[in-house]
């Protein structure tokens, strides 16, 4: 049975890592921030009864995320343009824009690739995680990388 020191063992080495990936789905630090600890004390909860905490705690990130964009409240305000802010480097440039690009996707689309491409995770996983089908995960997967190509200016992809 699992104590409280090896929750907070696995909290520690997890918690970067959640809060990576609930920016790379919210665009947003402070919001970020929040369902990572949301997740924690969620996992906290369940912690004596749960087999694999990692696959618990992305799990309850991913609704958590869902459920604050199914709210009114959690609506954004869109501007035209951004403001200029400073970034040394094209790396920085780059994750800026992608960073961008991923807030222009649907939250569920955002979903699958942030967890297929960010986390590694394989169809089957996200499509459990998610409620949907293999090949349903798979068709999103394709079709908002290639919204992602074209909001990068990659353009399209070659003729199928």
């Amino acid at each position: 049975m699992r104590d409280d020191s090896e929750f907070s063992a696995f909290a520690e080495g997890a918690v970067i890592r959640l809060r990576q990936t609930a920016f790379l789905l919210s665009r947003d630090w402070h919001l970020a921030q929040d369902l990572t600890q949301i997740t924690l004390a969620k996992v906290y909860l369940k912690w004596r009864r749960i087999e694999d905490p990692h696959a618990y705690a992305r799990r309850i990130l991913l609704r958590t995320f869902l459920d604050h964009k199914r709210r009114r409240s959690s609506e954004e305000l869109t501007v035209e343009a951004l403001p200029e802010t400073a970034a040394a480097g094209d790396q920085a440039e780059l994750r800026l824009t992608l960073v961008e690009a991923l807030g222009r996707l649907a939250p569920r689309d955002r979903a699958i690739v942030v967890l297929r491409y960010w986390d590694d995770l394989s169809v089957r996983t996200v499509a459990e995680m998610l409620g949907l089908s293999e090949s349903n995960v798979k068709i999103q997967s394709m079709r908002s990388l290639e919204k992602l190509r074209v909001l990068l200016g990659e353009g399209t992809s070659a003729p199928r």
